[in-house]
């Protein structure tokens, strides 16, 4: 199974999850929310900051979970759609980081940026679901 939605023109055999190039663009790009946030105000400790963690750690964990899935077609897409949704509420989070005046907006943009590009893999796979999950005919043992 190679990856064709992400794995810089490489053609890759993919072991796991972790070989997947839309995976590890999730978890470095929660890992900069991660950074970003810890110079948020603490009275936002409990609201924005863990909304905002929350949702960016889920997108890695929703690609996780769906290639596991992947011998489902249908499950495979929910979970991609899943990380697809929690990208996009990431992204609303940062809005209110940057009109909160809590980030600088080229932080807020660059990140921002990054889950366009997380969220444009995300299509392509879902898109493309038939190329990644796993077929079983009557030959296959």
């Amino acid at each position: 199974m190679s990856e064709s939605s992400g794995s810089k023109g490489q053609n890759l055999k993919i072991q796991n999850h972790k070989d997947l190039y839309v995976w590890q663009l999730a978890m470095d790009s929660a890992m900069h929310i991660y950074e970003a946030t810890k110079k948020l105000p603490t009275e936002e400790k409990y609201s924005l900051v863990d909304q905002i963690r929350r949702s960016s750690r889920s997108v890695a964990a929703n690609i996780a979970e769906a290639w596991r899935k992947r011998r489902y077609e249908a499950a495979f897409v929910a979970k991609l759609s899943d990380a697809e949704a929690e990208a996009c509420e990431t992204q609303t989070w940062l809005e209110f980081c940057k009109r909160c005046g809590y980030l600088p907006e080229s932080r807020t943009t660059e990140l921002d940026r990054m889950y366009d590009d997380i969220l444009g893999k995300l299509i392509a796979m879902i898109n493309g679901a038939k190329n990644w999950t796993i077929i079983k005919t009557k030959d296959s043992k």
